[in-house]
């Protein structure tokens, strides 16, 4: 029997008696991270990241049965000796790292490996088999350094603000609306937030993390209010009356599926920014090689492509079927 092995209700090591990342309710539920795909209701225990807590509570319900391990710290259940790893996805994400007599099997989660200047980043960990998700795993994914990217976000609040516009740009609520805070030039005028995304760097702040300052959008301000200010939005906005609230406006995705052609305007937004909390194509590759695994269990994503060319690679490679989703569902 495998170490970790795919059923109906997640990814269970029959030997701790614990699932990673369950799709469906169990007693023992370890989290690789708080997204809605990775951490769902209903399971009678959690245990996850320190940073990942808070954050969890304030998703599931403050009622939930959970506790916490640091990056680093083993401990054992039945025999096997778990540990987190850092992913690089989002605050408090985690690789799962699992052994048992000699063999070690580390599940990725979500994860990404440039440093985004917010997250702790990616750390490779070497083991025998390597979960991974494949999000974007196509050549055509190839994410330009940060830098570029938010210096493109940079020049065209600028611009907007000149011409008297409110810039909107949507990124999930979690994750990436933190990194756009950390990383935008702050001087270039007032940021609002919709209320997903306040809510959410309350609960960071309150873990005291530093977060720039934000203003809730809400029913007391006028359109005047948000004259070349930047508003950040999760992407379910997107065509819904919420998005009437402001005038002369411009409005931005912030998402790794704006490098595919017509992405962008299927949207009916006036711009794209290609940056992902999950790996590109040459991320991906790099991240399985430093593991120096023998063996790639791929579980979301372009599983059939990635898959196909690993085993080219001379790795031997595998689809299990998941119900994760990688970049689709990273929403409230």
């Amino acid at each position: 029997m495998p170490l970790l092995e795919f059923t109906e209700r997640g990814i269970y090591c029959a030997k701790a008696k614990v699932y990673i990342d369950p799709w469906k309710p169990v007693d023992y539920a370890i989290i690789t991270h708080a997204h809605a795909d990775h951490a769902r209701t209903g399971n009678k225990f959690y245990l996850c990241h320190t940073d990942t807590l808070p954050i969890l509570k304030h998703r599931l319900g403050a009622d939930i049965t959970v506790e916490s391990k640091k990056y680093g710290e083993q401990f054992q259940i039945n025999g096997v000796c778990f540990s987190m790893h850092p992913a690089g996805h989002i605050l408090g994400s985690a690789q799962i790292r699992v052994e048992y007599k000699g063999e070690v099997w580390v599940v990725s989660g979500d994860y990404k490996i440039e440093d985004d200047g917010f997250t702790v980043p990616f750390e490779p960990v070497k083991c025998n088999v390597f979960i991974t998700e494949c999000t974007f795993g196509l050549p055509v994914f190839k994410w330009k350094p940060q830098q570029e990217i938010f210096s493109e976000i940079n020049n065209w609040w600028s611009k907007n603000k000149e011409e008297g516009k409110t810039t909107l740009i949507t990124a999930y609520s979690l994750g990436k609306a933190q990194r756009l805070l950390h990383n935008i030039d702050l001087s270039i005028g007032k940021i609002y937030a919709h209320g997903a995304i306040e809510n959410t760097n309350t609960v960071i702040k309150n873990m005291g993390i530093d977060l720039p300052n934000t203003t809730y959008v809400d029913d007391s301000l006028t359109k005047k209010d948000f004259a070349g200010s930047l508003v950040i939005a999760p992407p379910g906005v997107l065509g819904s009356s919420w998005v009437k609230s402001f005038a002369k406006l411009e409005i931005g995705i912030a998402s790794g599926w704006m490098s595919l052609r017509g992405a962008r305007r299927r949207q009916s937004a006036d711009r794209g920014f290609s940056i992902s909390d999950h790996c590109d194509w040459q991320g991906l590759n790099d991240a399985i090689k430093v593991t120096g695994c023998e063996k790639v269990i791929t579980t979301h994503g372009y599983t059939s492509i990635f898959t196909k060319w690993l085993n080219e690679q001379g790795l031997e490679a595998q689809i299990e079927n998941t119900a994760f989703e990688g970049e689709q569902v990273d929403t409230d």
